[in-house]
């Protein structure tokens, strides 16, 4: 059954909203990437946070209070009137909710027990709901007072990309008309200390596929899909095709050949019905640490041998752990419905021999025209845990 993708709400540290999010991303605009201090000690780290303030979450909702459910709060309101279109043609049964996480509100809870540590008692606003890994469908499903099947999947970087497949076989088997998918994670400090401990995280902005490339940067973001087994509007994008794998080969680097992720995007490429010279566009995902780029490149060299127009967009909002698969996948959509734009690679322009080349996206670029656009999108996380999408003009 096609999936159609029919309203996307996003927040990321390129701006909120699918306009201004595709505007500033597009002209490859990395001005949310900001040094900042205080996260990790005695060291200061670029970072994609998202700036201003955020919705208010209710009082009645209260203790499902965080930085994680307003920012998701936030998407959720671009696209109040898709959802609740949907609420009425369909019921509020027959709504779905899933989403990726890697934080959920650890960031509020890591601040209630250090509150602890020092006074022997929680602070008034802690609730430990907000830290469980459930907690950001619950709070949208609260929200808007739905009943249909509700659930977090917490696959590290593959999270909500995982979401988008757990979302179209629940289309597949009947359990519901409409799904609202994507994901959330949030800047907090476990995160950003964690990923500092494994010496992965640069300095300064990452700079993917480079010879000079020393880790990543940690970023936030929301991004909500409005799934449905019909179309809306006057865009019929789909999700196409899915494929996943998982490698095993290590708690946190990828497997060296590329094996899983070479599966993966097989397999997506199957289940879509489509060869590899159908991509019109690849987003990698192009964390630019030392292991990922050099087995990513190996693997794109393998199933894309004539090559294909790929980017990581990583440069322009950090890496944004369990919502990228949902926010790289986004940025796919926003190209089929922005005048087929493509986001452009940004970094040094020092590839490193060691790599295979790959063909790069310029700013301004656009895809080829060809009678149906389809885009993959690749996400690899912790665990040999693999998933590609591919999103493109429904058939």
């Amino acid at each position: 059954m096609t999936a159609y993708l029919n309203a996307l709400g996003v927040v990321c540290s390129l701006g909120r909203g699918p306009d201004e999010v595709a505007r500033k991303l597009f002209a490859g605009d990395c001005s949310g990437m900001q040094r900042q201090s205080g996260w990790v000690p005695e060291r200061s780290m670029t970072l994609g946070a998202v700036s201003g303030e955020l919705p208010a979450i209710a009082a009645e909702l209260n203790p499902q209070s965080s930085r994680n459910n307003q920012l998701l709060l936030d998407a959720a309101l671009q696209i109040r009137d898709d959802i609740e279109q949907a609420i009425q043609t369909f019921g509020r049964e027959r709504i779905a909710v899933v989403l990726g996480t890697s934080t959920s509100g650890i960031d509020e809870a890591s601040r209630g027990i250090a509150h602890y540590l020092q006074h022997q008692q929680f602070p008034s606003d802690y609730a430990y709901q907000q830290q469980e890994l459930s907690a950001p469908a619950t709070f949208l499903a609260d929200w808007l007072n739905i009943n249909g099947p509700t659930y977090v999947i917490s696959t590290a970087c593959t999270s909500s990309a995982r979401a988008l497949m757990s979302a179209q076989r629940l289309l597949d088997m009947n359990l519901c008309d409409v799904v609202l998918c994507g994901g959330v994670d949030t800047l907090c400090k476990l995160t950003l200390n964690g990923f500092s401990s494994l010496e992965a995280v640069s300095d300064e902005r990452c700079n993917p596929f480079s010879v000079n490339r020393h880790g990543i940067n940690i970023g936030e973001a929301a991004v909500l899909f409005v799934m449905s087994k019909q179309p809306a509007g006057t865009h019929s994008i789909a999700l196409l095709g899915a494929g996943a794998s998982s490698d095993a080969h290590h708690i946190s680097a990828p497997e060296p050949s590329g094996r899983g992720a070479v599966q993966a995007m097989r397999k997506a490429l199957s289940r879509a019905g489509l060869q590899p010279e159908h991509i019109g566009y690849l987003n990698l995902h192009g964390t630019a640490t030392q292991h990922n780029d050099a087995m990513e490149s190996h693997a794109v060299t393998q199933v894309f041998p004539e090559g294909v127009p790929c980017s990581s967009t990583k440069p322009m909002t950090g890496h944004t752990l369990g919502a990228a698969g949902a926010l790289e996948a986004a940025f796919c959509w926003l190209s089929l419905t922005h005048g087929d734009a493509l986001p452009p690679h940004i970094w040094d322009g020092q590839p490193d021999p060691a790599l295979p080349a790959l063909n790069w996206v310029t700013t301004g670029q656009t895809l080829a025209p060809v009678p149906q656009r389809c885009l993959m999108s690749n996400s690899f996380a912790f665990g040999g845990n693999n998933v590609s999408l591919i999103i493109g003009d429904a058939p």
